[in-house]
Parts: structure tokens; sequence; C-alpha cells
């Protein structure tokens, strides 16, 4: 990936590595259509496919070629793609469309929780874990609509085989505010302190580790709020610390890419692209998209752990070795070793971001209860009722 500077961070990146003349060198950067031969279009400095690429993919080798292009306008070039009628059959759309808002009305009704990661709770309608509830709900249409090869395509450009789907959907309603700026999954769910303690090296790992992407299921014309995107701006090093930095954010809201979508087209990007959600000014239109979280099958450990068990064994013997003087750093070590670190996956239904981008980790929860001195029985009750929260809620059809 390309930086603001010529040589890689080693070690930690800090705010103070953030200069806004460099992100405007990287971003001002404009898309050549002659160096995508399979796109067929440049629009707003955003690479847009249709024809030419579906003409191409039928082939063994002129998939390969696709893909390899793709791959290279996700890195190297924009970091945004858009599709054109990814879905050809609109009723596909239309029935994933109807199922989707059954859904909502399904969780308004029953009075669920509507935390958001980048904007006001509550002000759009969300489906969180829509891929299991479609495919339970409708199987037939879960069928047709993950079919999709253009959904195939570029992930496996971007993440190869074996790449996981999780699926979140949302509707903007009218009069719905535009998210603030950000990057996505993973360190873009962080703030500024917290992504900060990791290296460089995994600022530039994390971007591959996930691919996000829209599914259009409405015209989005500009005044509905589509997605607002900054082209190339992923290739800025220090990108996931300059996002939370109102200087960044002030030039994103100045600079940004809009694209217009219809009913079936499908947009994927870069996850460390800064983008938005947009506002919608209209009175009458509920902005849906399906947003597509796709993620590399490498982020697991080699083995399943108990790590429930764990805490319940050693939570009595950090208190008693925190009441003996044992400094707080060797404590936290053994809560690193042994209790979950990240707040991921779990159930977003139950387990929501409403104070936060994430949901308490059992790490914080154990360190939580051991600075407060809990009983045993007061910290059991609280581990289960965070296990509880973060398992798949059972489904039916």
């Amino acid at each position: 990936m390309t930086t603001s500077t010529t040589a890689r961070t080693t070690g930690w990146l800090s705010t103070a590595d953030c200069s806004l003349d460099d992100f405007k060198a990287v971003v001002g950067r404009q898309t050549d259509l002659a160096d995508y031969p399979h796109a067929d279009a440049v629009e707003r400095n955003v690479l847009v496919y249709g024809e030419k690429l579906r003409a191409a993919v039928g082939s063994a080798a002129g998939r390969t070629a696709g893909q390899t292009e793709l791959i290279r306008a996700l890195t190297d070039g924009p970091g945004i793609v858009v599709f054109k009628q990814a879905f050809v059959d609109l009723s596909v759309i239309d029935r994933a469309t109807d199922a989707f808002l059954a859904q909502i009305d399904v969780e308004k009704a029953a009075g669920s929780a509507a935390g958001d990661h980048f904007a006001k709770p509550g002000a759009n309608d969300r489906v969180w874990g829509a891929l299991d509830k479609l495919a339970v709900a409708a199987p037939e249409v879960f069928a047709d609509y993950y079919a999709n090869d253009v959904i195939a395509l570029v992930s496996e450009a971007w993440l190869g085989p074996d790449y996981q789907v999780t699926s979140q959907v949302n509707v903007v309603n009218p009069g719905g505010k535009a998210q603030t700026a950000h990057r996505d999954y993973h360190l873009g769910f962080m703030d500024a302190t917290d992504s900060a303690r990791f290296p460089a090296q995994v600022h530039r790992l994390s971007p591959t580790l996930t691919l996000q992407g829209a599914v259009a299921h409405c015209d989005m014309p500009i005044e509905t709020g589509p997605t607002l995107y900054l082209p190339y701006s992923h290739q800025y090093e220090p990108g996931y610390l300059a996002f939370h930095l109102p200087e960044f954010t002030e030039y994103f809201l100045q600079n940004f890419t809009q694209l217009p979508l219809e009913k079936g087209d499908a947009a994927f990007f870069n996850p460390a692209l800064f983008h938005g959600a947009g506002t919608n000014v209209t009175t009458d239109v509920r902005r849906m998209a399906n947003l597509l979280q796709v993620s590399s099958p490498f982020g697991r450990a080699m083995e399943t752990v108990d790590r429930v068990a764990m805490c319940r064994a050693l939570f009595p013997v950090l208190l008693e070795r925190r009441a003996a003087g044992v400094p707080e750093r060797a404590l936290n070590n053994v809560v690193a070793a042994s209790a979950e670190g990240y707040a991921f996956p779990t159930n977003l239904d139950r387990d929501q971001p409403i104070d936060g981008l994430t949901p308490q980790t059992q790490a914080d929860l154990v360190r939580r209860a051991l600075a407060e001195e809990w009983a045993q029985e007061e910290f059991e009750a609280a581990l289960d009722a965070q296990t509880a929260r973060t398992r798949p809620a059972p489904t039916r059809g």
C-alpha cells in the first residue's frame, strides 16, 4: 500500500505523523481509464465496471485478469469500484428487500435496541446479523441473492477462497443525517488512542483482512444520501489516526465524491478508504442498502479455547495476587493471556455498540471486576450474562 512517505514506518504511528499536506498529495491523484481495460468508465474519480468485465470473466483466464485488475484498483487505484447492474434480475433484490423490511418490523415490535457505529443510535433502521436471518427466514431468497457472481468475484480477488460473509442492512430514513467520515473494521472501529497502540505494520495489515461492500436495494440519487467517499485516501498510512482529527474531517467534507446508484448496483471498497453515509434530504425515500463485510478466513487462532472457564478459575487467584501487591502490569499480562480481548465477533442484536464503537470485551470485564474487587458470584453472573449476549440467538424459519 502506498504511504505518505517514501519508507514505511517501523514501530508505532501517532497523530504527530498526520500531515494534511501529505494527505492532500495522496488523495490528489486522478484515475486514468486507460490503466483499467476492464472498466467501462471513470466517474468522479471512481472506477465503474459493467459490460466489459462481465464479458471477460466467462473464461478462467479472463476471470483471473479481471480479478487482478480489481486488486490493483483497490490497492494502487482509487480504492473503490462500482458495479453497474451487479444484480441483473431485480426481482431478487425486491424479494430480499421484502424479507429485510419484514425483519425490521418484527424487531421494532419487539422493542429491540438500535445501536449504530458512526451515526446516532435509532436514526437509521438496522438489521444486524442479516445474513443468517435471511437464510433462515427465506432460504430460497438467500440462495438466489448470494448466488450472485459479482460478490464472489470481488471477494475472491481481495481475500482469496474461503472468505466469510456478514451482512448488515441499513435503511437511512428521510431526514437521516450523514455519518462522520471514518475508516472501517478493524482499526477503524477504535478511537485514536486505541488504534495508536497497534504498531504500524498492523495499520497496513488491517485493510487486507476485510472488504466492504454495499448493494443498492433502491434507486439512490444524490438527494437520498448515497455514501460519500474520498478516493485514494486508503493509501495514507496514518489514516486510522487521521480520520479522528477535525482538519481531516473538514477536508473530507469539502472534497468527497458521491455517486448515485441504481437498484441492483453494488459498490465495494478498501476498508481504509475515508467514507461515510450521506444525508437523506428527501421526505419520502427510505434509502436501503445491504452492507456486506467480507472477512479473511485467516483471522482465527489455531485452537479453540474455553476462555469463560479460564476466567472463572483465574479470577480468585488474580484477586488474591492483587491484594498481595502484585504489579498491575503482571496482572494485565495474565488477563491478556486468558480473557478474550476483542469485542468481535458478537451478536450485535444483543451486544450492541450503544455507548461506543464496540461492546465491552471479556478482558475489560475481568479488569473492571478486579479493580472493583467483585465477589466471585457477582463476577460469574456478569461473565455469564456477557457470554449469553455474544452468542447467536436461536433462529427459526
